[in-house]
């Protein structure tokens, strides 16, 4: 459920596109005020809970409000070719906005797209849908949008189109082609529930403003699933550089209320425009009414050249590893970029991140959305359930032939069982998205080892053992780990993320001086310092297969560096010292930005079948007192850099954003929680001064 775009940050839209888009905006044009005053009698407070409701239902707030603006007061700019559009004032001010509209030239405006002076609206509503609206609920949303919505004094801004798409004449034509003003007819051949659904859907929803396809005047081919042009209504359309999903029985019923209600469900999380109309719109929707839109899709056959829906939900496409997810290009370009969030079974993470098994914008036949979000990120809505946003990064970083292996690899996974991407589609879509926003994509110089490329060496076998062996320590060396935690995770991406103490370069410094030891230790010694110390587990043996085959990983990550070079990006980078700590400030944080993952109580989180997830920050299943992280201002460092993930659009995991101050006060909070002792602390820094904020 995939809207063509968002229009809080709108971009130049191509020709077909910015057509279509007129359908999607909102009120959209110049609604000119006149000189017939409105009612001045307030209506009762249940007429304008209803119109505010009703106003709720048509998504009003997200078009006629501009970034920063005041609610409904209009000033959203639309790009176009032709030029610009602005959405309009829809306060109560008499001047600037409906205030002096009456009831009639509101309701003409609203149904048949024409102002109260007479001329035509462009189609920047979708009043054609709009129409179909009950004279009640219109009734009520004039009353609210006359009483119930603070008057702005704003001055509308005129369209600004070329000649001749600047003449509206040709509207009228349009118009009586293609617009039925008659309200909604419930069907006497279906239920209550299924007649509101539809009424919804068909009206205030104007979904298929984006979900229908379009005919050769840019109308939609359908305006519902009647007749012999019904079929189709909701089928989806691919609208420039994003496919707008059929909702044709798409998921069932529960599923897709609660998609509706929160942004996900077990099958996708909303993005792009929908997110936008999930928290503007349909999360404030009541259950009812969601049920009723949910039972009226779910019982839409196929439409055209459209397959059937599975009679039973694909409940077991998540939860089986891919067998060539660690012998393919595509698979470990996907262990690299992909496998912290959306897990190596496809799952993703229960509330946070994504399932991308059986996700509909991955299997589309069509993967315009799939390339869309890969190139250029994507966020989760806002909603009463889900309240904190999680972002994707774009990863436009990547080549085209790195996006074709990788997406070809998801698209074929778990059951998806979709076609495969080519290099061609990448870089078609990455030219239009950076032809309609050359912002919309990050393309500054990103260089880390790929992991695919391992493949192609004479060891590659050892070299895939050895990733393996820092992204799941846990399972692979369940004798030599004491806790929940792998290498992976404070060596983010298998060690490949700079300021997330990666791992390139990294051999060619040793042996090396280290202070803790107070001796010149080798590789091999300081893995096995994280064993006992991170992992509170024990040595591996220094001539054991997996012990080579971690340093031949590390030496393959070493690349052409040497012992004097310095490399971008090692360690986790420094916290300033002169800051002191403040960890009841720190335990807010925590409580705010890491228990969704780390849990209330530090307790890890893990997934339905008690697999760990993220790793537990305190507790017997944490890193001991002996490691690195147990130092406040090491901890803190590592925050700020890496922590929370999915915080913003920072390639490659959206990590990092906490201000110095924070993440040393959320550093000295759950560092100082209670976790396992080290034995062996007693023989630490023999000769050197140490730390001030060691643990012991």
């Amino acid at each position: 459920m995939n809207t063509p775009r968002n229009l809080r940050n709108p971009r130049p839209l191509g020709l077909r596109e910015a057509a279509l888009a007129f359908l999607a905006v909102g009120l959209g044009s110049l609604l000119a005020p006149q000189a017939i005053a409105a009612p001045s009698s307030t209506p009762d407070a249940e007429i304008l809970k209803r119109g505010e409701y009703v106003a709720r239902l048509g998504d009003c707030v997200a078009c006629h409000t501009a970034p920063g603006g005041k609610p409904m007061a209009g000033g959203l700019e639309l790009k176009t070719p032709f030029g610009a559009i602005y959405s309009t004032n829809i306060t109560p001010d008499a001047k600037t906005g409906l205030g002096s509209y009456t009831f009639a030239q509101f309701d003409r405006a609203m149904r048949k797209g024409v102002a109260a002076d007479g001329h035509n609206l462009y189609p920047a509503m979708p009043y054609p849908s709009y129409a179909k609206t009950s004279e009640e609920d219109m009734r009520a949303l004039y009353a609210y949008l006359q009483h119930g919505v603070p008057a702005v004094d704003q001055a509308n801004k005129k369209s600004e189109m070329k000649w001749p798409f600047s003449m509206r004449w040709g509207l009228s034509l349009w118009n009586w082609a293609f617009i039925d003003a008659k309200p909604f007819q419930p069907d006497p051949q279906k239920d209550a529930v299924w007649n509101r659904g539809a009424y919804l859907v068909q009206g205030l929803g104007h979904c298929g403003s984006c979900h229908t396809p379009r005919g050769i005047a840019f109308q939609e081919k359908a305006m519902s699933d009647a007749g012999s042009k019904g079929k189709h209504y909701l089928v989806g359309e691919t609208v420039e550089s994003w496919r707008a999903l059929s909702l044709r029985g798409l998921w069932t019923v529960e599923d897709t209320t609660l998609f509706l209600k929160t942004g996900q469900n077990r099958f996708a999380t909303a993005s792009g425009n929908m997110a936008d109309v999930i928290h503007h719109s349909t999360q404030h929707v009541k259950d009812d009414d969601l049920v009723a839109i949910a039972t009226y899709l779910k019982s839409l056959p196929p439409g055209e050249h459209e397959l059937p829906a599975p009679s039973t939900p694909r409940t077991t496409v998540a939860g089986k590893v891919p067998d060539n997810l660690f012998t393919s290009r595509g698979g470990l370009a996907y262990v690299q970029f992909c496998v912290d969030c959306h897990r190596q079974d496809g799952g993703g993470v229960s509330k946070i991140f994504p399932p991308l098994a059986g996700n509909p914008a991955v299997t589309a036949k069509e993967p315009a959305t799939l390339l869309h979000i890969t190139l250029t990120g994507w966020k989760t809505a806002s909603t009463a359930a889900h309240p904190r946003v999680f972002t994707m990064p774009g990863f436009a970083r990547l080549n085209d032939q790195e996006l074709a292996e990788l997406l070809t690899f998801v698209r074929a996974s778990w059951g998806n069982g979709s076609s495969a991407v080519s290099a061609a589609e990448v870089k078609k879509m990455r030219a239009e998205v950076v032809k309609e926003d050359p912002k919309a994509i990050d393309n500054s110089k990103f260089e880390t080892p790929r992991l695919a490329d391992m493949l192609s060496k004479p060891n590659a076998t050892q070299l895939v053992r050895g990733m393996r062996l820092h992204l799941e320590t846990k399972d692979l060396l369940p004798n030599n780990v004491g806790n929940q935690l792998n290498c992976t995770s404070c060596h983010l991406n298998s060690g490949t993320v700079a300021d997330g103490s990666p791992f390139v370069g990294v051999s060619a410094m040793f042996p090396s001086y280290a202070p803790r030891a107070g001796r010149t230790i080798t590789l091999e010694d300081r893995i096995n310092g994280c064993f006992k110390r991170s992992m509170n587990g024990k040595p591996l043996p220094v001539e054991s297969p997996d012990m080579k085959a971690m340093v031949a990983y590390f030496d393959w990550m070493k690349g052409a560096t040497k012992p004097e070079d310095k490399v971008p990006g090692r360690g986790v980078g420094k916290i300033d010292r002169s800051l002191k700590p403040d960890p009841d400030n720190g335990k807010k944080i925590y409580a705010a930005q890491c228990a969704i993952c780390h849990g209330e109580n530090g307790e890890g989180l893990k997934s339905a079948d008690c697999k760990m997830v993220y790793p537990p920050l305190w507790g017997d299943q944490s890193f001991n007192i002996g490691a690195g992280m147990a130092r406040t201002y090491t901890a803190a460092a590592f925050v700020k850099r890496n922590m929370p993930i999915g915080f913003h659009a920072k390639f490659p995991l959206g990590q990092g954003g906490l201000s110095d101050q924070e993440a040393l006060d959320v550093a000295e909070y759950f560092s100082h929680q209670p976790r396992p002792d080290f034995p062996e602390k007693v023989k630490d820094w023999p000769k050197d001064k140490k730390p001030e904020d060691a643990r012991y």
